[in-house]
C-alpha cells in the first residue's frame, strides 16, 4: 500500500500557520516567433475593433450604440428593442458552441490568443518591458532598494498603465453613451455621475487585472480553466513536450553529440519556463494553468535552431500522437473526428439561422396592454367598449405611419384614431378604444387580434388580446 507522506507545516514567529502560499511574482521573458506574431495580430485586431468601433458613424448616428436609457440598441443598420433579446440569446449560444468547438480541436486557443485578460496583459507587459526592460532587468530593478531611477521608472510605468486603462474605460462607456457627447462632456468636466462611475470602474478593473493579477485571474478566477478538461480528449491538439525525444535533458555544447553523451534533445535551458505567463514548466505535462499561448513553442524552436536540432520538441500535438508516434496527416484525421464535425455542423446551422432571422426580421414591434382603469363599459350609441394601450415601436430609421385594425368578433371596430405616426427609431404609446354592438357577443372573455401594418412599407404585426363582455 502506498503511503502519502504528510509534512507538518512550520509555524511562523507569532505561532500562526498560513494556509495560503505567498504569491510569487512572474517575470515573463519576451519571445518572438510564429505564434507570438499571431498573438500580436489578435491583439491588434481585437483592439482596433474595440477602440475604433464607437467612433464609426452610420448615417447620422453612432454605428454601434447600446442606448439603455432609451431601451434601443443600434447595430449598424439594425434598430433593436428589448423584445429582440432572442438575438442576444442566439449570439450567446453561438459563442458557447464556438468555444466548445475550438476547445475540442485545439484546447485553449481562445485563452492564449483572444481572451481580453490575455490581450490586456500582453499590452501592459509591453509597456512594462519598454519602461523597465526585459525579464532580467525587471528582476534586478525590483530587487534594488528604492532609488530615484527606480522611482521614476515605476511612476512612469504606472502612469502609462493608468492612461491606457482610463482610455479603455472611456471607450467601454462610449458603447452605451454617444461617444462624441461623452468626449465633449469629459472635456467640459460635466460628465454624468454614472458615466464617471463606469469609466473608473472599468479602468480600475483593467488596471488591476492586467497590471497586477495577470495569471492569477486565469488560474484562480476564470471558471473556464476548471471545466476545460471536460472538453478535452486524447485527440485534442494541446501544447506538449515530447519527453521521448527530449529526455534525459542536460546542458551540452553545440558541437557535442547528444547520443554520445546519453542525452535527449532538451538542453535544459529553462527558457520555456521563463517565457510562460503563468510560470509553469510544460515539461511536466499538461496542466490546467497552461493558457495555450504557445510562447514555449516559439522559444524552444529558437533553441533547437541554434543547436542545429529538428524543431518541434515542444509543439501542438495530441496525447495519442505522442504515445503512438503519428505523423501530421494522421493527427489531423483524428482531430477532425465525429464530435468536432458535429459541433461544426450545429454551429454552422445556428449561424445560418441567426443570420436568416435577422435578415427577415420585421422592423416593427407592438405590445398590447389592457387599460385596467376601464375594463368594459357601455358608451353612447348602445355599444360596449374596451380600452387598450398599444406600444408601437418603429425599428427603422425613417418616419413611419401605421394603420391599426382588429378582428375576432362580429361588428368589432376601432373607435379611436386608427392611424398613428411614429418617428424614426422611436416608440409611441397609443390609447385604442374597441367597440361592439351591445348584445352581439356572449358574456365572457373573447380572443381578438390587433393588426398593425406600415403604410407604404412591407411590415405587418399581429398581436393577441381579449375583449371582455360583462354579464
Amino acid at each position: 500500500m502506498k503511503v502519502i507522506p504528510i509534512v507538518a507545516a512550520v509555524p511562523g514567529e507569532d505561532g500562526t500557520q498560513s494556509l495560503y502560499e505567498a504569491q510569487k511574482k512572474i517575470y515573463p521573458r519576451a519571445v518572438t516567433g510564429r505564434f507570438a506574431r499571431w498573438r500580436w495580430a489578435f491583439v491588434w485586431l481585437t483592439q482596433v475593433v474595440f477602440y475604433g468601433l464607437p467612433w464609426l458613424e452610420w448615417g447620422n448616428r453612432q454605428a454601434v450604440l447600446f442606448d439603455l436609457a432609451a431601451r434601443r440598441f443600434y447595430i449598424f443598420g439594425w434598430v433593436l428593442y428589448p423584445q429582440d433579446f432572442i438575438y442576444l440569446t442566439g449570439l450567446l449560444v453561438v459563442s458557447a458552441l464556438s468555444l466548445f468547438l475550438f476547445t475540442a480541436v485545439a484546447g485553449r486557443l481562445w485563452c492564449g490568443f483572444a481572451c481580453p485578460q490575455t490581450v490586456y496583459t500582453e499590452m501592459f507587459l509591453w509597456i512594462e518591458r519598454k519602461v523597465e526592460g526585459d525579464r532580467t532587468a525587471r528582476m534586478k530593478l525590483d530587487g534594488q532598494p528604492l532609488t530615484l531611477e527606480k522611482l521614476v521608472k515605476k511612476w512612469f510605468k504606472h502612469l502609462l498603465w493608468f492612461m491606457l486603462a482610463m482610455w479603455t474605460g472611456f471607450t467601454f462607456v462610449g458603447y452605451f453613451t454617444p461617444i462624441d457627447d461623452l468626449m465633449l462632456e469629459f472635456l467640459q468636466t460635466r460628465m454624468g455621475s454614472w458615466e464617471v462611475f463606469w469609466v473608473f470602474f472599468y479602468a480600475f478593473a483593467t488596471y488591476g487585472n492586467a497590471g497586477f493579477l495577470r495569471e492569477q485571474v486565469c488560474k484562480y478566477m476564470c471558471p473556464y480553466a476548471r471545466f476545460q478538461s471536460a472538453m478535452f480528449d486524447k485527440d485534442t491538439l494541446i501544447i506538449s513536450y515530447d519527453a521521448a525525444r527530449g529526455e534525459p535533458r542536460g546542458a551540452r555544447s553545440r558541437q557535442a553529440d547528444p547520443a554520445t553523451l546519453g542525452l535527449g534533445a532538451c538542453v535544459d535551458c529553462s527558457l520555456c519556463v521563463q517565457v510562460c505567463p503563468t510560470g509553469i514548466d510544460i515539461r511536466q505535462g499538461l496542466q490546467y494553468e497552461c493558457i495555450g499561448c504557445a510562447g514555449c513553442i516559439d522559444v524552444c524552436n529558437g533553441v533547437m535552431d541554434k543547436m542545429g536540432y529538428q524543431r518541434g520538441l515542444i509543439r501542438f500535438t495530441t496525447q495519442n500522437a505522442l504515445k503512438q508516434g503519428w505523423d501530421e496527416s494522421r493527427i489531423w484525421r483524428h482531430v477532425l473526428r465525429p464530435r468536432v464535425l458535429l459541433y461544426a455542423a450545429v454551429l454552422g446551422a445556428l449561424c445560418f439561422a441567426l443570420a436568416l432571422s435577422l435578415a427577415l426580421r420585421t422592423p416593427l414591434k407592438v405590445d398590447v396592454v389592457r387599460d385596467r382603469a376601464a375594463l368594459s363599459r357601455i358608451v353612447a350609441g348602445g355599444k360596449l367598449e374596451n380600452v387598450y394601450r398599444l406600444q408601437v415601436m418603429n425599428a427603422t430609421e425613417q418616419p413611419q405611419k401605421y394603420r391599426i385594425t382588429v378582428t375576432g368578433l362580429p361588428g368589432l371596430a376601432v373607435a379611436s384614431e386608427s392611424e398613428v405616426a411614429v418617428g424614426p427609431a422611436e416608440s409611441r404609446w397609443v390609447a385604442v378604444r374597441l367597440q361592439v354592438p351591445y348584445g352581439s357577443a356572449a358574456p365572457g372573455s373573447h380572443p381578438i387580434q390587433f393588426q398593425v401594418e406600415a403604410l407604404g412599407a412591407d411590415a405587418h404585426v399581429s398581436e393577441k388580446a381579449a375583449f371582455l363582455v360583462p354579464r
